[in-house]
This record gives C-alpha cells, sequence and structure tokens, in this order.
C-alpha cells in the first residue's frame, strides 16, 4: 500500500477532508499489493466454494445474470443463482454455468417471502453470498434480507436493494455473524443512514466506526474500502464504468472471491481493484462510450493475469 497525504487525495479524487486535519494520511492500493495464488494440480470444483446470489425481478433480469457470469469468471467453483420464477427463462439463458433455481414471486415479479424455505438451506451450504442486485424495494425484500443476515454464517455481501432493506433496519448492520460487506453508490449509502455531507472519506470512516463489523466499498470514483476506521482507496477503473450492471459485476466478483476462501478484507480490496482494471482495460479497446458490463466481465481474464504471481 503507499500512504497519501488527505490533501493530495482530495486533490486527486476530488473529495472534500476539512474534518480530518492536515497530519492525516489514506492508504492507496498499488498494482503489488494484488497477488492471486495459483491453483493447485489436483483440485476441482468443491475446492473453490459455493457462490450464492439471491437476485433479480420482473424488469430486472440483467442484474442476477451479470453477477452470476462475473462470479464465474472470478474463479468460484461453483456459482448458484436463485432468482424469481417471473424471470427465471431469461436467467438461465444469459448464464454462462451457474446453477439457475426458480423461486416464488410476489405479484410485482419480485422475490416472495415464501422463498425463505429454499434459500436459507442454500445459505447454509455456501461458502459466500451476494444478496440484492435487482431484487427491488418492498416488504419481501425487506423480510428476505432480514433472514439472510441473521442466518448467514458465510461471508455475506449486501448490494442494491438489500442495502435499502437495511437502512430501513440499521440493527442489521450489526446483527451479521459472518462477515459482512456493503457495496453502495452514493445514493444507496445514505439510504445506509450514512452521512456524505463532509465528503466521502469522512463519512465512509464515520460509517464504519459506527458499525465495526462491516466493511463498506463505497463505489464512484476513487471507491474507498473501509472497516473500523480504515480506509483505503482505489486507483483503477474509468468513466466508461459509468453505465448500470456494473456493480452488479463487482457483486459477482466478490462473491467469488469470498467463496474461494480469501479473508474478506483482502476480498474486497482485490475485487475493486480488479473490477476497475478489467473497466481500463476495456476502455482502451473499446473506448469510454460503447463499453458496457458485459466488457468488463470478457476483460476480467486480462485483469486476473495481471495478478496471478
Amino acid at each position: 500500500m503507499k500512504t497519501i497525504s488527505v490533501r493530495e487525495y482530495a486533490d486527486r479524487y476530488f473529495d472534500r477532508v476539512e474534518g480530518l486535519g492536515e497530519s492525516a494520511s489514506v492508504l492507496e492500493t498499488e498494482p503489488s499489493d494484488i497477488c492471486l495464488p495459483r491453483r493447485k494440480p489436483v483440485t476441482h470444483k468443491y475446492s473453490y466454494g459455493r457462490a450464492l446470489i439471491v437476485s433479480g425481478a420482473r424488469g430486472y433480469s440483467g442484474a442476477p445474470v451479470l453477477a452470476a457470469n462475473a462470479a464465474e469468471r472470478s474463479g468460484a467453483g461453483l456459482t448458484h443463482l436463485m432468482v424469481p420464477e417471473s424471470i427465471y427463462i431469461p436467467a438461465a439463458v444469459g448464464c454462462d454455468g451457474a446453477v439457475v433455481t426458480p423461486l416464488p414471486a410476489n405479484a410485482r415479479g419480485q422475490l416472495a417471502a415464501a422463498a425463505l424455505p429454499e434459500i436459507l438451506p442454500q445459505l447454509e451450504r455456501a461458502s459466500a453470498c451476494a444478496v440484492g442486485p435487482g431484487l427491488g424495494p418492498g416488504e419481501d425484500t425487506k423480510v428476505l434480507t432480514d433472514s439472510i443476515v441473521r442466518h448467514s454464517v458465510c461471508p455475506l455481501l449486501l448490494d442494491a436493494d438489500a442495502l435499502t432493506a437495511c437502512g430501513n433496519s440499521p440493527e442489521l448492520l450489526d446483527a451479521c455473524c459472518g462477515p459482512l460487506v456493503l457495496t453502495p453508490h452514493e445514493g444507496e449509502f445514505r439510504r445506509l443512514g450514512g452521512d456524505l455531507s463532509e465528503g466521502r472519506l469522512v463519512g465512509a470512516l464515520r460509517f464504519t466506526r459506527e458499525h465495526p463489523g462491516v466493511i463498506l466499498i463505497l463505489k464512484g470514483y476513487g471507491t474507498l474500502v473501509c472497516r473500523g476506521g480504515e480506509a483505503v482507496v482505489n486507483p483503477t477503473g474509468c468513466p466508461a464504468m459509468a453505465k448500470g450492471g456494473a456493480g452488479d459485476v463487482l457483486s459477482g466478483i466478490l462473491c467469488a472471491l469470498l467463496a474461494q476462501g480469501f479473508e474478506a478484507w483482502s476480498a474486497a480490496l482485490y475485487a475493486v481493484w480488479l473490477h476497475g482494471l478489467a473497466g481500463d482495460l476495456a476502455a482502451q479497446e473499446q473506448g469510454e462510450y460503447s463499453l458496457t458490463p458485459s466488457d468488463l466481465i470478457r476483460f476480467l481474464p486480462r485483469a486476473f493475469r495481471t495478478a496471478q504471481k
């Protein structure tokens, strides 16, 4: 890690840091920090974990597909995608290799709370779980998120509408038995109860001090990875990634790394860096206007190769 002053951080990443003082500093990820081990010759799919993804709703079939395909590209041994039956066909067709399970849906085509008896046994078997992309807001999502957080012992990643559900029940952030990683953009961070009035860095640090068991990934330019008052800024990524679906790809990458047994803090740092690097590599070929979230997945192999020692 490279240490930079908060003033240098503020100038480089266009953030406000007045409340931190001139003597404060921030860590910035360097390429040498990202080191992926080589796989052992004698292994099988269960050596690399079960990545469980609970995602999707009518009108949002893209989010679960992006997350699942990103998990596949990021080394998960087995990816299990659970979606509402309202989008089962497009989700199953769009996935490269994930097991796709249709679950009960409510009248709006979202996952119903009645799906919990099928989700919880799979959660017990999972090596890591991602919940939220494309779920949609509402009471069913709140009930599902609440139950998954309280029952999970494996590393758990919450994104999108699962974050909104936690914002309505902030006590959930301290109720998880296993590692808990949150991946909000700024709007979702505010709905979680985060305060950005003094800037991203100040707000993220304050939030993780209030919730010391949480790893926070505050997405955006200069994505911040924070825990317990410690912050690392990520230098990879580019404006071409500013499109809907990019965050779903990050969720898939991170869920896969967690499933493979990477410690949660390292997995968060690695996933953010690899995600941004895939965007940088894709933009070099595709240009800033034409990059799609699927392009990020297509360039993940190149990003991963740079990190494998």
